[in-house]
């Protein structure tokens, strides 16, 4: 199987690494500058899993042809446009792409662009950030990337990816039921990051103040009944795993949309918090929670792009 991974930033870099340092076939698909690193000092890794420097394969969107298998698409949700322009010439041929992008709404687009049958849904639980110096850092010990075909089958592409990444020591999880999966990060998801966002804390911070367990355990129930609606309904053992998580006063969890919002960079506000806001409307649910937290972000995107954020320190 001959893999493309979109970008070798965080997700990609660490999951087109670990592939490669275990001998899989993989390219990855990257800008001029970032190939240029790559070329001079290899792939670098800092993990709890141990550490490596690996010399990849590389390519520029000129570069690109219709030779590969599989496309995995680590971009970042609001990159979805420039991402389907960019790997266009690997979907020429045969290859299926799978996207472990955040949210929903991509996959009905990836459907439109390419057909259902050549697009497999997929979630990655993983904190991983690519630092000024382009390396590769994990940050917990979390690694599980979920996958599988929309309608369900253990397909012989789905079982052959399932192979490499299985040697690789991220967790392989081929699903029969991968949209399911992905609603359910979609609902603790959008909860951390409504919530982390809007107070500008992480989940140990929000916990310790009167009401935040309250708030943190509303938001959660709220966005699970959109699931539901949407029949996605959340397991027992989901909710209380996440219930249980909001009374933890030294938890240090936060979402990523919380670290990119307090440097002024760019946000997956749409895709995440406004995505689930739009649902919540649709089934015609109580959106007060959502309204806040949605409002929040958009407010600091017209604050960020009129150059009116703090100086970094």
């Amino acid at each position: 199987m001959r893999i493309l991974i979109l970008g070798a930033g965080g997700i990609g870099g660490m999951v087109g690494g670990r592939l490669a340092q275990h001998g899989a076939d993989v390219t990855f698909l990257v800008r001029a500058a970032r190939q240029r690193q790559l070329e001079a000092e290899g792939l670098r890794i800092e993990s709890p899993f141990g550490d490596a420097a690996l010399k990849v394969a590389s390519q520029q969107q000129s570069q690109v042809g219709p030779e590969f298998d599989l496309v995995l698409l680590a971009c970042k949700a609001y990159d979805l446009d420039s991402a389907i322009e960019a790997i266009r010439p690997a979907m020429a041929g045969q290859a299926c792409v799978l996207p472990i992008l955040n949210g929903l709404a991509h996959i009905e687009r990836l459907n439109d662009t390419f057909g259902r049958q050549r697009v497999l849904g997929g979630t990655i639980k993983m904190q991983v950030t690519l630092t000024p110096e382009g390396i590769v850092r994990q940050l917990s010990d979390w690694q599980t990337l979920t996958f599988g075909e929309q309608d369900g089958a253990l397909s012989d592409r789905v079982r052959a990816f399932d192979a490499l990444l299985r040697g690789t020591g991220i967790e392989s999880r081929p699903s029969k039921d991968v949209m399911h999966e992905m609603w359910m990060k979609m609902v603790h998801l959008s909860t951390v990051a409504g919530m982390t966002c809007l107070m500008r804390a992480n989940v140990g911070e929000i916990v310790r103040t009167p009401e935040g367990t309250a708030l943190l355990q509303r938001f959660l129930r709220a966005n699970a009944e959109i699931a539901a609606r949407a029949g996605h309904r959340p397991g027992e053992a989901f909710l209380k795993n996440y219930l249980d998580l909001f009374t933890q006063p030294d938890s240090k969890y936060e979402a990523s949309m919380l670290r990119d919002l307090e440097r002024g960079g760019r946000i997956e506000s749409e895709q995440i918090i406004g995505d689930m806001l739009r649902q919540c409307r649709k089934f015609g649910l109580d959106d007060c929670l959502h309204v806040a937290a949605y409002t929040h972000v958009k407010a600091f995107e017209e604050r960020r792009d009129a150059g009116r954020l703090p100086k970094q320190a």
